[in-house]
């Protein structure tokens, strides 16, 4: 009886070691926390096919916890404390507010971080571009560069081109200003600085650019910006302004020119840092690297609307040509 016993404990020990074994395996999942100030876009989709890329099955051998504060910049702290009581293996920060308060709120917590916006060196959040040497790494937007080909392609539209209105968040923006005010001046360009902090400033913003006889806009990068690209778009008709903006995706919503980078190449590359700190990589080792595909982006429609001709040597350049 007692041998009958035994053999009959054994069989349940062994019946009972895969439901266990999966417990033990799925309790070690790694998680990750994807969080960003603005809205559900497409940029999610290319993470989570870089995670796949790399071998990963979200649900299966990894979660990730997807926050998105729709615009509402207050929400964003709220979001990660929520996130870090999950306790995270590492947060995918998708914008400089959640990397600001990911920081605040856990300095030991690795980041990886996707900004447009600022500079890492200057704002403090990194020692080096090759070695950060803290808890954030991640893809910094190279400013200056990019503010020089924003004008640079407004010249080209126009000729004659010479009072230009700059449209910046003052939340997050100043590294950005201090670029275009530095590259209108190589250019030659008068420059009207406009500061907005929330979107009902947007049409006094725009009415001033135009009393002042602004001839074109450039709109800079902010999360503020991205999440009311239509609502840009036509303000910017609306008010006779040839504008630019740093994404792309602003000439689909009835700007004149978009130009910056490839915002899901971004997010799909980023999914790689992330993978490199799953496996036991410090951000304070991980280079701050660029983003390393731009798009250009015309609205001929728009054009005509201005009534502009582009011309060809700017159309042949550009990834996407619309109403044409």
């Amino acid at each position: 009886m007692i041998a009958r016993r035994a053999l009959l404990a054994g069989i349940g020990a062994l019946a009972a070691a895969p439901t266990a074994a999966a417990a033990q395996s799925a309790g070690k999942r790694p998680r990750v926390g994807y969080v960003t100030s603005a809205i559900r876009t497409v940029n999610v989709d290319a993470f989570d096919q870089g995670m796949r890329e790399l071998g990963y099955e979200i649900g299966r051998n990894v979660l990730i916890e997807y926050r998105f504060a729709d615009g509402r910049e207050d929400r964003v702290p709220v979001l990660v404390a929520e996130l870090l009581r999950l306790q995270l293996d590492v947060m995918l920060a998708a914008n400089p507010h959640v990397i600001r308060a990911a920081r605040h709120a856990s300095p030991s917590l690795p980041l990886v971080g996707v900004d447009l916006e600022t500079d890492p060196i200057e704002a403090g959040w990194v020692k080096t571009l090759a070695r950060p040497g803290g808890n954030l790494t991640g893809f910094f937007l190279d400013i200056p560069e990019l503010s020089g080909k924003q004008l640079q392609f407004l010249a080209e539209a126009m000729p004659r081109l010479q009072r230009v209105a700059v449209l910046w968040d003052a939340h997050v923006a100043s590294a950005q200003l201090k670029a275009t005010q530095a590259a209108a001046r190589a250019l030659k360009l008068q420059l009207q600085s406009l500061a907005v902090r929330r979107p009902e400033e947007f049409v006094g913003a725009f009415d001033q650019a135009r009393q002042q006889q602004a001839q074109a806009m450039v709109i800079l990068s902010s999360p503020l910006m991205f999440v009311n690209l239509q609502r840009l778009g036509v303000l910017a008709v609306e008010h006779r302004l040839a504008a630019i903006c740093v994404f792309p995706p602003f000439a689909a919503a009835g700007g004149l020119m978009g130009y910056g980078p490839n915002l899901t190449d971004l997010f799909r590359r980023a999914a790689g840092y992330v993978d490199r700190v799953l496996k036991g990589a410090s951000p304070a080792d991980l280079p701050i690297q660029r983003p390393g595909v731009f798009a250009l982006a015309v609205n001929l429609a728009t054009a005509k609307a201005l009534g502009l001709t582009l011309p060809q040597s700017l159309i042949v350049r550009a990834d996407q040509v619309i109403g044409g």
